[in-house]
């Protein structure tokens, strides 16, 4: 390997996420070598969604700083802009396997992204004799991430910035540390003990601890609609993503919709860019799946020989569709 980075971007998925060097000397000092991906690992589940995307450099060059820091990629920007996607593009092509999204709102807790424990319905189940505790206890999202010794998996934690204040700091101490004590398996007293991971898939807990071998590919997406402590931010690698220009946006539409060629000669294609970018121009919150949106129907659906359109339902589908998001017509 030559080139240093090891998401090349391009959708082929490739072998070099194995000669990822070693972590900084204070990052995941423990961390086995080498990488070994597991054999039942499902690694074009996430193909759909990633095929499409587009990374711009900015995107290439940030999620190389995070593979090589071992640190959460956390990306700002507006609603629509591929913050959420990016890391299906790096899951494919690194073979990473299974994205665990992870939808954060105002009642998400870093425990509750760690493992869920069913006490009442433990309880409930057991007549003679109480059910074991493993039996009603379920890593989520965050706790089956960490939860691996040769190979990353890739974590979503979507919108974070809509979390309490003291979200941002709690998983900060998780991520740092790459550890977490269970109490309910803790106080067992066993060695050992099999739960159900995130996927479903049962895995083995030593001493009532999850600790991470590996670090987690952590994409973090934030709409900007509040600020994250210092601390917290200096423990990222940080990306904004500004709304892409016209020739961007091109590049999208040809990116999806590169089924339909006939459609993408339509010159409507170019006006129905115009009109988006006149929103925007207005200061107007548009999203690009809006215009995605309204290219498919009103371009890529449009033909008169298998579904006929009037000039009047086209034009309402067109005002409908790029319909802002904020102002007085939102």
């Amino acid at each position: 390997m030559t080139d240093w980075k090891i998401f090349l971007g391009d959708g082929t998925q490739h072998d070099r996420l194995t000669e990822l060097p070693e972590p900084p000397p204070w990052r995941f000092s423990r961390a086995p070598r080498p990488l070994q991906r597991p054999e039942k690992l499902d690694i074009d589940c996430e193909k759909s969604r990633a095929e499409p995307f587009l990374p711009s450099d900015p995107m290439m060059i940030a999620v190389n700083a995070a593979l090589y820091l071992r640190r959460p990629l956390l990306i700002t920007g507006e609603p629509g802009t591929g913050k959420s996607t990016l890391i299906a593009k790096v899951a494919h092509e690194l073979k990473l396997g299974p994205v665990l999204r992870w939808p954060i709102s105002s009642r998400s807790t870093v425990r509750s992204g760690i493992y869920e424990y069913d006490a009442v319905g433990r309880l409930q189940a057991g007549k003679d004799a109480v059910p074991p505790v493993e039996s009603y206890l379920k890593l989520g999202p965050l706790g089956t991430a960490l939860n691996t010794t040769t190979w990353p998996r890739p974590l979503l934690i979507d919108e974070i910035d809509k979390s309490d204040l003291d979200f941002a700091n709690d998983l900060l101490n998780v991520i740092e540390e790459g550890e977490y004590e269970i109490p309910e398996l803790r106080r067992l007293g066993k060695q050992v003990v099999q739960v159900m991971d995130f996927l479903g898939q049962t895995v083995t807990l030593k001493d009532g601890r999850i600790v991470c071998g590996q670090f987690p590919f952590v994409v973090m997406t934030s709409n900007d609609e509040r600020e994250f402590p210092p601390p917290f931010l200096r423990r990222c690698v940080r990306l904004s993503i500004t709304p892409p220009n016209q020739g961007e946006l091109t590049r999208i539409i040809e990116s999806h919709l590169r089924q339909y060629p006939d459609a993408l000669k339509s010159m409507e294609i170019e006006t129905l860019i115009g009109a988006f970018d006149a929103h925007r121009i207005e200061s107007q919150e548009v999203a690009t799946d809006q215009l995605l949106n309204a290219v498919f129907l009103t371009v890529a659906m449009h033909d008169p020989a298998e579904r006929s359109f009037s000039e009047e339902e086209l034009r309402a589908l067109r005002d409908n569709l790029l319909r802002p998001l904020n102002g007085p017509t939102a």
